[in-house]
């Protein structure tokens, strides 16, 4: 069952990849096994960090791309939780409405639903393409949160929510290690936090005002 947020509390619109899901480390076993591409995770960019394994030549963008949407068209199942998501969702989930913002297409969203409700997470799933401050604000609108809050691993949504939300509280988390070795703070975040232990009270301070 997913739960449709109904509005009127304070407001948690949350990513899905490498927030509540590990994605990258298992997208690059699939890539390993199944194309011969290797995954730079260190590199941190996903246009330059994907490489051919006899050759060592980068693999081309459209190329990667394909690669992408291939993985959530047929892989998805091999996503894992983030440490403390769960625990953290059910604590937030008290106060405030919880909704899950994923930068997949709408034709994957009852796949992100099942995904989410095997680890027994069943809250509003919103579908987008491209920079994530509009649907935000929409959100924001229709659920007449008094305080929100966006937490994302990718700093160009965070500009985006910035320029079209600029109340929203913003928090840069990117929960698979390798990753945030490498990721510098995004500059429009009010914070970087990359587990959701710390990330808790953080979020409950400003969702409580």
């Amino acid at each position: 069952m997913n739960i449709v947020a109904t509005g009127g509390r304070p407001l948690l619109v949350t990513d899905c990849d490498e927030v509540l899901l590990h994605m990258v480390r298992h997208f690059a076993d699939w890539l390993d096994e199944e194309h011969d591409v290797l995954f730079r995770l260190d590199q941190g960019d996903m246009a330059g960090a994907l490489r051919d394994k006899a050759s060592g030549a980068q693999v081309p963008t459209e190329r990667v791309w394909q690669y992408l949407w291939g993985f959530f068209e047929s892989e998805m199942h091999r996503q894992t939780i983030v440490p403390g998501a769960i625990e953290a969702l059910g604590t937030i989930g008290e106060k405030a409405d919880i909704v899950v913002l994923t930068n997949l297409g709408e034709e994957a969203r009852e796949g992100r639903i099942a995904q989410l409700a095997q680890f027994g997470i069943h809250h509003e799933v919103v579908c987008n393409r491209g920079g994530k401050g509009e649907p935000l604000k929409s959100i924001v609108a229709r659920l007449r949160a008094p305080r929100h809050l966006f937490v994302d691993d990718l700093a160009v949504h965070h500009s985006s929510v910035a320029k079209h939300s600029p109340d929203t509280h913003r928090l840069h988390m990117i929960a698979e290690p390798s990753l945030a070795a490498v990721m510098a703070p995004a500059a429009d975040a009010h914070a970087r936090i990359d587990d959701w232990a710390s990330a808790t009270p953080w979020i409950l301070e400003r969702l409580e005002g």
